[in-house]
């Protein structure tokens, strides 16, 4: 099998740190390799030193001859271009002679094979790229890559902040692919059903590296006996070592008899006992996450009934009936800008629904975890972001030091100086986790937890959430998540329909068939005996609405449009905020961070607007 690429004994370190030594790859035409590891392991490193971006310290790459790689990184940049057309355009003319075709008819052939379409004004070729959603974005970064048809595409988080839709076309893609691709990835349904082989980065193992020739599982099982052999390993190192300290420790005779040899060996096996207790350790070292619950007897949490939102002239949710309990873990699926955190807003009270009820249970105590981070000030330190005041945070009714909370989510009191700006996004992720964890609840709203977590993380994230004893609500595209631990699904299609499902495998088995949506208007009204209304909403007298002002009427009709345009640049800004080559740069990260809250505040200011416009023309 023709080999692409060798890598041997690379090694790289910022400051003090060393991110990995010793790592040695090969890649071969029809790979589809994944990279995984814990946070900060160095994995984007790796991959930009691969694609040629980055030099090691150490070791050395060999390419073959004429290999042309394409690398897409996590956070996308056109730059500049205001059009898909002209993004991938200007991609393929930087290679323009390698090719027979001019660069803006490989561009064309290029965006009609990723989907976009002058068809669909929201994917056009010509459509302005700022409007373009997530998913739409990674495959026009996706498309400048491939428009000079490479041999390596080099991948790093693609799957980051894609709605479900987004995840399975790019899963798609890959395994069509015509040539061998390296992916960084935490999502596990996505290196179970893409990879053909798997490389973990990690202090764990001698090398720096575990590879394995296959899936997900395959890698699994194969890691797991690496280990348990090395744990064998050290016990009976461990034994050696007691035998040779006990010799040590002899008296004067038994110095006599010693040779320079024996007390050498002796040392290279405290040494390398030293070292195996360090690499068995490594695995263990994973964030401890246990959500408190108020142990809450109720059997009905809250429900909603009849429940309708439309944003302007769109109406993302219709007629709606949930019901939690607890026990139940239910999974929103839905693409983006179906109405998933609308729904989230809704049910927490955040956001008015045009119609239909919200009743929480007496004293109801919801936790809220947001996708987009706003509860964390990035200007704040560390410290203070994890304990406000004082130095012990009170958790379940007894009080833990702040440096004993920290180390609880990886997190060393040496960094407690550090702005919240300045960490990763899995940092971030987990500060949010922890002050979550300091509050008693009865339902977890939980939106897009999952993103910047590495594998280690969500197995405790998801084995926490199995043992929540009140109601679950979770927004994620981790197909492996979703598959564990939902017990009911809620998929919505974002024209008001819906449709409930009895978990995962149900929703995915109905995606090969057309389901007729269960919950579509039904355009002849029941009779008033055969409508499913409340008790106290049967006697309701029919709403009138207040005409608005022309400048006020103008502004409700221009809301959807504002509150998309913000929605997309914080998801954009979040996207930079997490990018390594920002983080690299202390002033322009603070900077894209505080842009990033003003823009999250201006989202809150939007829907708060909204839903005044709204009341003041129900009132």
């Amino acid at each position: 099998m023709p080999t692409l690429l060798t890598a041997t004994d690379l090694e790289k370190t910022y400051g003090t740190h060393t991110l990995f030594t010793g790592v040695a790859l090969g890649l071969h035409d029809d790979d589809r390799l994944g990279i995984i590891g814990p946070n900060g392991a160095g994995k984007s490193t790796l991959l930009k030193i691969l694609a040629g971006l980055e030099t090691p310290d150490a070791g050395e790459v060999i390419r073959r001859s004429k290999m042309h790689a394409a690398y897409v990184p996590q956070t996308d940049d056109f730059g500049g271009h205001d059009t898909p057309r002209k993004v991938v355009a200007a991609s393929a003319r930087e290679q323009d002679t390698r090719f027979q075709l001019d660069p803006d008819t490989r561009a064309d052939i290029t965006l009609s094979k990723l989907g976009f379409d002058d068809t669909h004004p929201t994917h056009a070729p010509d459509a302005d790229v700022a409007t373009l959603s997530g998913g739409w974005r990674k495959r026009l970064a996706v498309a400048a890559a491939i428009v000079n048809e490479p041999d390596l595409l080099l991948l790093d988080e693609p799957t980051n902040h894609l709605d479900l839709e987004g995840v399975l076309w790019l899963e798609n893609f890959v395994r069509s692919f015509r040539g061998a691709t390296v992916f960084i990835t935490h999502d596990r349904t996505f290196l179970e059903t893409v990879a053909t082989r798997i490389v973990e980065l990690s202090t764990a193992y001698p090398d720096g590296t575990l590879e394995v020739k296959g899936n997900y599982t395959e890698f699994n099982r194969r890691k797991d006996e690496f280990l348990e052999a090395q744990a064998a390993q050290q016990t009976a190192l461990a034994g050696k070592v007691r035998r040779d300290t006990a010799w040590l420790k002899q008296g004067i005779q038994g110095r006599q008899t010693r040779n320079k040899s024996q007390v050498d060996d002796a040392a290279q096996r405290r040494d390398e006992l030293q070292a195996l207790k360090g690499r068995n350790a490594a695995p263990t070292k994973i964030a401890t996450i246990d959500f408190q619950a108020t142990e809450r007897k109720t059997k009905k949490l809250l429900a909603a009934h009849n429940l309708t939102k439309a944003l302007g002239s769109r109406k993302l949710i219709n007629g709606l009936d949930l019901q939690l309990s607890p026990g139940m873990r239910l999974g929103l699926l839905g693409p983006n800008g179906s109405g998933k955190t609308t729904l989230l807003r809704l049910l927490t009270g955040g956001l008015a629904p045009d119609a239909g009820t919200v009743k929480p249970a007496a004293e109801l105590r919801i936790v809220n975890f947001t996708q987009h981070r706003e509860a964390l000030d990035p200007r704040d330190s560390l410290r203070t972001a994890l304990c406000p005041v004082g130095d012990t945070v009170d958790y379940r009714g007894k009080p833990v030091h702040v440096a004993g909370w920290a180390r609880r989510f990886l997190f060393d009191p040496s960094q407690f100086n550090t702005s919240v700006g300045d960490l990763s996004g899995g940092e971030q992720a987990r500060i949010l986790i922890a002050n979550l964890m300091l509050q008693p609840a009865d339902v977890l709203i939980l939106d897009e937890p999952t993103n910047d977590l590495d594998i280690a993380s969500l197995e405790v994230l998801e084995s926490t959430l199995a043992e929540f004893p009140g109601a679950v609500v979770l927004v994620t595209h981790d197909r492996f998540m979703l598959r564990r631990l939902s017990t009911d699904i809620l998929a919505l299609r974002g024209d008001g329909t819906h449709q409930s499902f009895a978990g995962y495998d149900q929703w995915e088995a109905a995606q090969s068939e057309r389901p007729t949506p269960v919950n579509a208007v039904d355009p002849k009204p029941k009779p008033r005996a055969e409508r499913s209304e409340a008790p106290d909403q049967c006697d309701r007298k029919p709403t009138t609405s207040k005409k608005l002002s022309y400048h006020l009427q103008r502004e409700l009709d221009g809301m959807e449009a504002a509150i998309l345009d913000a929605e997309a640049k914080v998801e954009q800004l979040t996207e930079q905020s997490g990018d390594p080559a920002v983080i690299a740069d202390h002033v322009k990260h603070a900077a894209v961070c505080a842009e990033l809250g003003d823009a999250q505040q201006e989202v809150r200011r939007l829907y708060d607007r909204w839903a005044e416009l709204e009341a003041m023309r129900s009132s």
